[in-house]
């Protein structure tokens, strides 16, 4: 798979293809921007056209083009690796190795799954009329590929296996399901298809949904494709990958809780809108979104199921600083219904969202009048558990006044209050913040990275330098003597010279390199006068008074020469 990656590579330009995701600007001889990964103000995201790599001094993330867009989109290496090599003009299933070959396998076999549960759908017309009396309009499952998975209990199975399909491949992509006699039945049956795309497009799995009369307490409503190596739930978002443009355009999305309430709305007109498909939000879709926009409309269910779920993800939400607004669904159990019983009512609700500290506002205190002080707490102490999860301070300092204001409570027992509820809210920030400190660099690693950086944005430094390479760490003297070897460590070193010295004054690059080599030769000698004196005193100890001589003497040695230095 090397050979064909960095076949991959070779064609792709990674400044250019970043350029798709980032505002890009000059940095020297590199690039830089503010990194998608970690929230900043200021660029410490930086890209190497020589190295064609990237590094961010800010949350230390780092790769290649690969590693980019498996890190932005949330995908596996193959899958990553399949959608640069369709932009780069390579034909993997011909030069990739027998495991990328085996894992297209999959690609393929969920595409043939889906245009045959299409024609399913075409030769079933009462079934066509379910969907069309569901609220859905013809150029809307033709447009997201809507099908029929006939009742037979392998009717899907004969097809694919026709097609040259293997019936482990079935099962590994979550067609088919085992049996405990051996055999192999398909897992949806008698349903309306929905395919789950990626965020490029790609089918990579479905959801099924129970016909009208069929209804089986030992199956759910919806059945899902299980996890497979090419999906995962928790990273993808259903209709994405139709939609992200219009999300970037109108800088919102906005949230629904399953196919039918995405489709509805689309068809409604509502472009920038997402679902979470069945499964719970997480921290990966909210960060897939954060990457296009701020502001997020969460319009899940009226059931007292879907505003428990609402109220979570407007809780995670805070802790990436989205600005969250909740839809009131008065009168209607769901999206879906509000768009095909009042079109354009949808939009409406939606554009009259409430900001999420105003919706728990309404929630937990509307009723709080006349209550007595136990319940008064208990509303209270609600809307302070979301004030704290809030990233920005200033809302915190906002929210925390308006409270005051309603409920005629000072400020300071709702701040004092609150600070009570820390460490819960923490727990819940801690599990979105995940950023990674550098290791701890001794005094004469710091040195040496210095000298390499300086190094590599004015390279005539080189010559000065032969005289010293000896005294550099380990580390960096092996980096100095292999430049040619790009890894990731060298990479980062090459992108921190941009980063850190930018437009420094060349006169002043010049003196302070002098000086580092200065001190590169005095943390050497120190080090070196350490391990002379550990020699000495287990000689001394052991009675080897020959050896214990020699090392008294090469420790005032370099004592001496350590004193000139200074």
């Amino acid at each position: 798979m090397s050979d064909t990656a960095q076949l991959v590579k070779d064609k792709l330009d990674i400044v250019d293809f970043l350029k798709q995701y980032l505002k890009v600007t000059p940095a020297g001889k590199n690039f830089k921007a503010l990194c998608p990964f970690h929230k900043e103000k200021t660029p410490s995201f930086m890209i190497s056209t020589e190295r064609q790599a990237w590094h961010c001094f800010g949350c230390s993330k780092g790769g290649d083009i690969i590693k980019f867009l498996m890190e932005y989109e949330n995908l596996e290496f193959y899958d990553a690796l399949k959608v640069l090599a369709e932009k780069a003009g390579v034909d993997i299933r011909v030069s990739g190795n027998r495991d990328f070959k085996n894992h297209d396998t999959l690609y393929v076999l969920l595409d043939a799954a889906k245009n045959f549960f299409k024609q399913e759908l075409e030769k079933s017309p009462e079934i066509k009329e379910y969907a069309l009396n569901r609220g859905l309009k013809p150029e809307t499952i033709q447009e997201f590929e809507v099908g029929f998975a006939p009742a037979g209990s392998d009717s899907l199975q004969r097809h694919l296996l026709k097609l040259g399909a293997r019936v482990t491949d079935l099962e590994k992509v979550g067609l088919v399901l085992k049996t405990d006699r051996g055999t192999y039945w398909d897992r949806f049956r008698n349903r309306l298809m929905f395919p789950i795309y990626n965020h490029f497009g790609k089918v990579v799995g479905f959801t099924g949904r129970v016909l009208p009369g069929q209804e089986n307490t030992a199956m759910g409503k919806y059945v899902n494709s299980p996890e497979t190596p090419i999906f995962q739930k928790s990273k993808l978002l259903y209709g994405f990958h139709k939609t992200k443009n219009a999300i970037r355009e109108t800088g919102t999305v906005v949230l629904v809780e399953g196919q039918m309430d995405f489709l509805m709305a689309w068809q409604d007109g509502i472009t920038n809108v997402v679902a979470t498909s069945g499964t719970a939000l997480t921290k990966d879709h909210l960060i897939v979104l954060r990457r296009l926009t701020e502001n997020l409309v969460v319009s899940f269910d009226g059931d007292d199921a879907g505003i428990a779920a609402a109220e979570r993800a407007v809780d995670l939400a805070g802790t990436l600083d989205f600005n969250a607004k909740v839809t009131l669904l008065s009168g209607a159990k769901d999206p879906a219904e509000i768009a095909q019983k009042e079109p354009g009512k949808l939009r409406e609700l939606i554009q009259q969202a409430l900001p999420a500290m105003q919706y728990y506002f309404y929630k937990y205190l509307q009723a709080l009048k006349g209550a007595s002080i136990g319940e008064k707490k208990k509303g209270i102490r609600a809307v302070l558990g979301k004030i704290v999860l809030l990233e920005s301070a200033v809302e915190k300092s906002y929210w925390l006044k308006e409270l005051s204001g309603m409920t005629d409570i000072d400020e300071q027992a709702l701040f004092e209050e609150m600070n009570v509820l820390k460490t819960s809210a923490q727990n819940t920030r801690d599990a979105v913040q995940e950023i990674t400190l550098p290791e701890k660099l001794s005094r004469r690693d710091m040195i040496s990275q210095r000298i390499l950086e300086l190094t590599d944005h004015a390279p005539h430094l080189r010559e000065l330098l032969a005289g010293y390479q000896e005294f550099l760490s380990p580390v960096y003297k092996n980096m100095l003597e292999q430049s040619s070897d790009f890894n990731e460590a060298a990479t980062a070193t090459s992108l921190r010279a941009s980063f850190k010295l930018g437009y420094l004054d060349p006169e002043k690059i010049d003196s302070e390199f002098q000086d580092l080599l200065k001190q590169l030769k005095f943390e050497h000698l120190k080090e070196k006068r350490k391990q002379i004196k550990l020699v000495a005193d287990r000689a001394e100890a052991d009675g080897d008074m020959n050896t214990y001589e020699v090392k008294t003497k090469e420790f005032q040695a370099v004592s001496e020469e350590l004193q000139n230095l200074k």
